[in-house]
């Protein structure tokens, strides 16, 4: 009867992985309603982990750190960098056995070509999943992903909204794109192919701002803080995007728990 236990054991743990993963019970099945409040605190505990870093230089100013002080390197958090690709996008993706240093076959990359393993849309599955999205967010590793979804109508909890007609809540996303796809615009969404972009989760509002979180900022999770018009959108009326350092695009409205209504017919 022993060896019979340790055959249903070990073929339960062998389902677990075919299913995704190590997920804990209380993001698969929600122990609470999936709600603004604990995204935010997730995003905020993982901010904290990397030490409080706030970015609010331009991109293209921020000084580089050296390979061997990069965050996403540094015992503990190169760690902490795979659990966000292991859990977030969940154990059947290719990128899954990625960390913040090591390949899918668990060689170091060289820190040159971490490039090739950004890890800021794995951070936003990360909390996602985390506060109990389930299965109704479009987890990926790129942020093209999920906002096309959003534009597109096919995610229950997302909503594409104009920049200049919607102010970010707490919990909302706001996302612009990068290198060739900064001059992506509202209008072309969605889009039909990839493009190269970042989301930060809206985790604090004030006059005139707003603080977003987001991975890989830097190689580390980091803070920026967003200017914002007096009625709290990213965007004039006339579509001029308020803050002069990254061109945003789009906020993603997260229909929490309360909120959400069913995606649009495909």
């Amino acid at each position: 009867m022993k060896g019979r236990a340790g055959v249903v054991l070990l073929l339960t743990a062998l389902a677990a992985c075919a299913r995704g993963g190590p997920v804990p019970s209380f993001a698969t099945k929600p122990f609470e309603p999936f709600n603004r409040t604990d995204a935010v605190a997730i995003a905020l505990r993982e901010w904290r982990l990397f030490g409080q870093p706030v970015e609010d230089a331009p991109p293209s100013a921020r000084p580089r750190p050296q390979p061997n002080e990069k965050a996403e390197r540094l015992p503990g958090l190169w760690q902490r960098v795979g659990e966000y690709w292991w859990i977030g996008l969940g154990a059947e993706s290719p990128d899954a056995l990625w960390t913040g240093k090591h390949d899918q076959n668990g060689k170091v990359f060289p820190a040159s070509k971490d490039g090739d393993y950004a890890w800021s849309a794995a951070f936003i599955s990360y909390v996602m999943r985390i506060a109990g999205a389930g299965e109704r967010f479009p987890y990926a590793a790129d942020h093209a992903a999920y906002v096309n979804a959003a534009a597109a109508g096919k995610s229950p909890i997302l909503r594409a909204e104009r920049p200049e007609s919607y102010a970010p809540k707490l919990g909302d996303l706001i996302c612009n794109g990068r290198k060739w796809a900064a001059g992506l615009r509202f209008a072309d969404l969605p889009t039909r192919d990839y493009w190269p972009g970042h989301c930060a989760i809206v985790a604090a509002l004030a006059p005139g701002e707003l603080s977003a979180i987001g991975g890989n900022v830097n190689d580390e999770v980091a803070m920026t803080h967003v200017p914002v018009t007096e009625a709290g959108m990213l965007a004039r009326a006339d579509g001029t995007v308020v803050d002069s350092r990254v061109p945003w695009l789009v906020v993603l409205e997260v229909l929490y728990d309360a909120e959400a209504e069913p995606a649009a017919d495909e």
